[in-house]
């Protein structure tokens, strides 16, 4: 499992690509993102570092999304879906008057949204597309279907969290899914198509970034947000009560830094349930995650050995409980499929002895 990411001494940088430059209020894959590889490869910079890619959810945080698969439309550049005849309005007549310094997400939803909906309506007239489009989908189907499901159903829910769904949605009855993805049809391919053209962006970009000699290092964080497609369509794989809601939550316990801890709210994982389908649920994202990046860095590595968890209905992290995660079987178990993985294991703050044992019988290099 070992990396070869240190074998030889190189320079990296962390950057987000929501912070390139760029007109249309945020950064994206496009004119910027191909300049700044650019810059790398000028400098001798051999590492490129992201945050996770994927679409934001509450606070738009990249550490809190509506899916651990999927990517974020609002990272495909306008400009080369315009080049490429997707959409027909003149971009530089058009635009927003947004600020520089700061991204505005609403703004930006506002903006992007309709025109990422023409390039989808381009699409539907274009056999040549329509095909490749296919093709993707059912190569990705394994998570792109019910992520699709999902954002049509969110979307007309209001944006509301999916517990407070009609019962037969939330709890996913078959054929209440069936009779809404039969009755918004455009919807949930609209959905799709845009993470078709995340995908051909982003990967475009990334063989640009090998030959100029730039890894990419993802980031990929142990713990999925509640309202996700993830948590909606395997809630047995979360400690979740009936109606959908966490039992216990995520988080780290109180230290010099914070004397209640840091309550994140993140449900758990029932890694008895997932330890029982052969972690399948994780071989998956960890094969999405190896298919976007070089190298992919697991945010919060000790909760693999010991998590620390929090009733649902605590306030702060202080009261809860350290408990014993899957540890090396986990990982063994994920390299019976995926072979040796190129992983980097956040391990900052106070590790345990365990910790560090556990990472080193992985051959897996921390951050230091």
């Amino acid at each position: 499992m070992e990396t070869d990411l240190f074998q030889k001494r190189r320079a990296g940088i962390l950057l987000h690509p929501t912070s390139l430059p760029g007109p249309y209020g945020i950064g994206s894959f496009g004119r910027w993102a191909y300049r700044w590889i650019d810059r790398l490869h000028e400098s001798g910079v051999g590492i490129w570092q992201v945050l996770p890619l994927g679409p934001t959810g509450f606070g738009d945080s990249p550490y809190q999304c509506y899916s651990a698969f999927a990517g974020n439309p609002l990272l495909i550049d306008l400009p080369l879906l315009e080049e490429e005849g997707f959409i027909c309005e003149n971009l530089h007549g058009s635009r927003d008057d947004f600020e520089e310094e700061r991204v505005d997400f609403e703004r930006v939803r506002a903006y992007k949204l309709p025109l990422l909906f023409q390039a989808y309506r381009t699409m539907r007239r274009n056999g040549l597309l329509r095909e490749a489009f296919e093709t993707f989908c059912a190569k990705e189907s394994h998570w792109l279907d019910d992520y699709a499901l999902f954002m049509a159903l969110k979307e007309r829910h209001g944006g509301r969290a999916w517990q407070s769904w009609e019962p037969a949605l939330a709890r996913r009855d078959p054929d209440a899914l069936k009779a809404f993805a039969s009755a918004h049809t455009e919807a949930v391919d609209r959905w799709r198509f845009w993470q078709f053209l995340f995908e051909r962006q982003w990967q475009n970009l990334r063989s640009y970034a090998r030959l100029k000699g730039v890894e990419i290092v993802g980031d990929m964080p142990i713990y999925v947000a509640e309202d996700s497609s993830d948590v909606w369509a395997a809630s047995h794989l979360f400690e979740l009560d009936d109606h959908g809601y966490p039992r216990r939550v995520a988080g780290v316990p109180p230290d010099a830094f914070s004397a209640t801890g840091q309550r994140w709210g993140n449900p758990l994982y029932a890694w008895d349930a997932m330890a029982k389908e052969g972690y399948a649920w994780w071989r998956r994202r960890m094969a999405r995650a190896l298919s976007l990046y070089d190298h992919v860095r697991i945010d919060h590595f000790r909760g693999f050995e010991s998590y620390w968890a929090i009733s649902a209905e605590a306030e702060t992290a202080a009261d809860g409980e350290w408990v014993k995660g899957p540890g090396k079987a986990f990982f063994d178990r994920l390299g019976e499929d995926l072979g040796p993985m190129p992983l980097i294991a956040e391990d900052l703050g106070i590790i345990t002895d365990e910790v560090t044992r556990l990472r080193e019988s992985l051959r897996m290099p921390g951050m230091k």
